[in-house]
């Protein structure tokens, strides 16, 4: 059985290999094809492209279709599996993706060919949920303003919210989602003795230390609203712009996980108005943001440029953890990261 792994800037030839050579054990030779960009802003600019427009927008190179053919299974982070490729795969069996999102497979195409579609959940939860208490503490405690003031010779303590900064312990955190970067989110919460309360209509009382309540409750009780929602169609703009009106009026909004969540322009007009105090923001409809983007105008908003997943340790664990779903596919175990419903026959 063979493996095309295509690989790319976060994810090196080297890391790939080593990533995958437990699976020598179970027959899988794996070849690995790079996806070559020549700065790391090219690459996330195609990421860009992708994650709007599909496996289509960007391509691949000639020799991966001339190769294709030959493979049974195929894995990607970044670069895209589109329909062509999956048609001229003809063996192909699964094809497997080492994050949690799919926008960069035709899923649908894999489907018709009866061609299952892993993904790799959790793969950067942790770094996702550090970075996301880390922008909870700079928005609430002025870090970020404080060192840009600090670097522009200013000794200043006249934050917007300098008559309301909190602790977080005592404090009501509310999670609107509850995967697996909620619930470390609300783990890392839970040592700072804050109140965690979630939003998720798939959660299930499980020993977590929050409470669950629904979403209108949550954005009228939190001191604190953190995003972790999964970006669907049917999830878009979730948090409305009647929904950021119900929040105190000494609350901030933190967004870690997809911009589309949440209603931008509505978030704009809130902060701009004072209605809300503040948020602080990894992900934007426009990426990267532009100039005159009036988020830049704003002194009560921390922004940072969608680096919360990006650490190197996720990316390196990537290859590992997904080499260890098929693993458990080989023997015959079930509760695999299917994204297409579809179980593949590999044995």
């Amino acid at each position: 059985m063979k493996l095309l792994a295509i690989s790319d800037h976060y994810i090196p030839r080297r890391v790939m290999e080593e990533g995958l050579a437990s699976l020598a054990e179970y027959g899988v030779a794996v070849d690995v094809q790079p996806w070559e960009h020549a700065t790391l802003e090219e690459l996330q600019a195609a990421n860009l492209k992708i994650e709007q427009g599909g496996p289509d927008a960007v391509s691949l190179s000639d020799e991966v279709y001339q190769v294709a053919d030959q493979y049974d299974i195929i894995v990607t982070q970044f670069p895209p599996v589109p329909g062509r490729l999956i048609e001229a795969a003809g063996q192909l069996k699964l094809i497997g993706v080492l994050r949690g999102g799919v926008e960069n497979v035709a899923v649908e195409t894999a489907t018709q060919r009866n061609i299952a579609v892993f993904n790799t959940p959790g793969r950067n939860a942790r770094a996702v949920a550090e970075c996301t208490i880390g922008l909870i503490l700079a928005e609430i405690r002025n870090i970020a303003r404080g060192n840009v003031a600090l670097k522009h010779g200013i000794w200043t303590r006249d934050f917007p919210n300098k008559n309301d900064i909190p602790e977080l312990s005592g404090k009501t955190v509310g999670l609107v989602g509850f995967g697996a970067i909620g619930r470390l989110v609300a783990k890392f919460l839970d040592a700072f003795g804050a109140n965690i309360i979630v939003s998720d209509p798939f959660y299930r009382p499980g020993g977590d230390p929050v409470r669950q309540v629904d979403l209108e409750t949550l954005m009228r009780q939190s001191d604190i609203v953190s995003i972790h929602a999964r970006y669907l169609p049917e999830t878009h703009h979730l948090v409305s712009r009647e929904l950021l009106l119900m929040m105190k009026p000494t609350a901030i909004l933190v967004n870690t996980a997809r911009s589309g969540l949440v209603d931008e322009q509505a978030l704009l007009e809130v902060l701009a108005s004072r209605r809300i105090m503040g948020a602080a923001l990894d992900v934007f409809d426009e990426e990267p943001l532009p100039k005159d983007s009036p988020f830049l105008t704003l002194d009560n908003v921390t922004i940072v440029p969608h680096l919360a997943g990006s650490t190197m340790d996720a990316f390196r664990n990537s290859p590992k953890l997904f080499a260890a779903h098929l693993i458990r596919c080989f023997q015959g175990e079930k509760n695999l990261p299917i994204v297409n419903g579809i179980v593949p026959e590999l044995r």
